[in-house]
């Protein structure tokens, strides 16, 4: 069932960690299987500079945790609110995962767009 790319990063996961004093930090869960990721990102110019993650769960929502991260490194925000699921799933190899697995599988991404959003809604509220 999972590809050598999700029990890689499963194995080996890159970037788990946590910043201290990060700019964003969000953390959501899948309350139907129990998966849970945070994420701590610093910003530098509107790009990240440093993102980490955290968490627990089945090895397709670390997997895909650690994989985004390799993924978003050095991006910019904007390029970040423009990520789609389809691109994250094909980097894990797994484009046609099944209704369950799939909330597993995008979890962090989720956790990442909604950090991103809180982040540019609060850069917002200051400027005014």
């Amino acid at each position: 069932m999972y590809t050598e790319i999700i029990m890689d990063y499963y194995k080996y996961p890159k970037n788990r960690g946590k910043i201290q004093n990060p700019d964003i930090d969000f953390k959501d869960s899948n309350p139907l299987c129990g998966d849970v990721i945070e994420m701590s990102i610093r910003v530098n110019d509107k790009h990240i500079k440093d993102i980490k993650f955290d968490g627990t769960g089945c090895a397709i929502s670390q997997a895909s945790a650690s994989l985004l991260t390799e993924m978003v490194q050095g991006k910019s925000l904007e390029e970040i609110k423009k990520l789609d699921k389809q691109e994250l799933l094909e980097n894990l190899g797994t484009p046609n995962l099944g209704p369950n697995r799939i909330k597993c599988a995008l979890l962090s991404l989720k956790v990442l767009k909604y950090g991103v959003y809180s982040y540019l809604g609060e850069k917002l509220q200051t400027q005014e």
